[in-house]
């Protein structure tokens, strides 16, 4: 999906909305565990509630690999699923050498045709390289994330700035904002600012927003662009696991209306 697509889902469905299926067995609600597939069953019927109400879905590998073949068959049918009207995002925070990070891209643009991929770019510009060689993908880098330990090294000071500050302006001349985007925690709502300063044209991937205490109202007001937006927040747990009985799906969907009808009041 190329960013001109990306701008017109989020003004026609007046959202930036990524809905996180962040899909955990052990979670979802018991009837569905009768079924064939009960991960890609769960799945779908989100994606059925919700596919107005979001511009893009972002699949957490891990809760994926963790169930071995089976978990990649899951994925693989969601991704599949959810076609090319949504901007699917493989969660995988993937990085390393060059030729690792190649086989990376492969996997998750080709065997899997995901739109982007998360990447750590502690390794340097070869590790990231490879994933940006891929027209009309995305790479996703992170930049400043939510986790407490966001304070063991992305906000140390590194000579006269920040280290999260020095990756954001090295990984900006690595690509550009058709085809990179830094992933910043909702609950860094104080740094938005800055941020937004260093990397004025980029999309950011918001986690954090939910369960995790970011605000809303304080991201898109710090953060948005005046003309394409330049945001995609991602809600998970709030809106997968808004009940765990066999109206999930439709409280799923009042869910993210709420986050749907909110965000449009910022879009205006």
């Amino acid at each position: 999906m190329t960013r001109q697509q990306l701008i017109e889902q989020i003004y026609t469905k007046q959202s930036y909305l990524c809905v996180g299926l962040d899909t955990d067995l052990s979670k979802i609600p018991p009837h569905l565990l009768q079924q064939e597939d009960p991960v890609f069953a769960f799945n779908k019927a989100i994606i059925d509630a919700t596919q107005d109400l979001c511009v893009s879905y972002k699949i957490n590998t891990a809760f994926y690999e963790a169930m071995g073949l089976a978990g990649w068959q899951a994925m693989q049918k969601t991704v599949a699923y959810i076609g090319n009207n949504h901007l699917t995002i493989a969660d995988a925070k993937r990085g390393d050498i060059g030729n690792t990070s190649t086989q990376y891209a492969k996997a998750f643009y080709e065997a899997l045709p995901f739109d982007a991929i998360t990447v750590a770019p502690y390794m340097g510009e070869d590790s990231v390289k490879p994933f940006l060689e891929y027209a009309d993908k995305w790479t996703i880098v992170l930049g400043l994330t939510s986790n407490n330990g966001a304070k063991d090294f992305e906000l140390q000071t590194c000579g006269t700035q920040l280290l999260y500050e020095k990756v954001l302006q090295t990984v900006a001349t690595w690509g550009t904002p058709n085809n990179l985007m830094f992933v910043i925690g909702a609950t860094q709502a104080s740094e938005f600012v800055n941020i937004r300063k260093i990397a004025p044209q980029h999309f950011f991937l918001v986690p954090g927003v939910g369960f995790q205490g970011g605000s809303l109202k304080d991201i898109s007001e710090t953060a948005l662009l005046a003309n394409d937006c330049g945001l995609l927040v991602n809600a998970s747990r709030a809106i997968i696991y808004a009940s765990a009985k066999e109206d999930f799906a439709t409280e799923a969907r009042a869910i993210a209306y709420q986050y749907q009808q909110e965000m449009a009041t910022y879009l205006k």
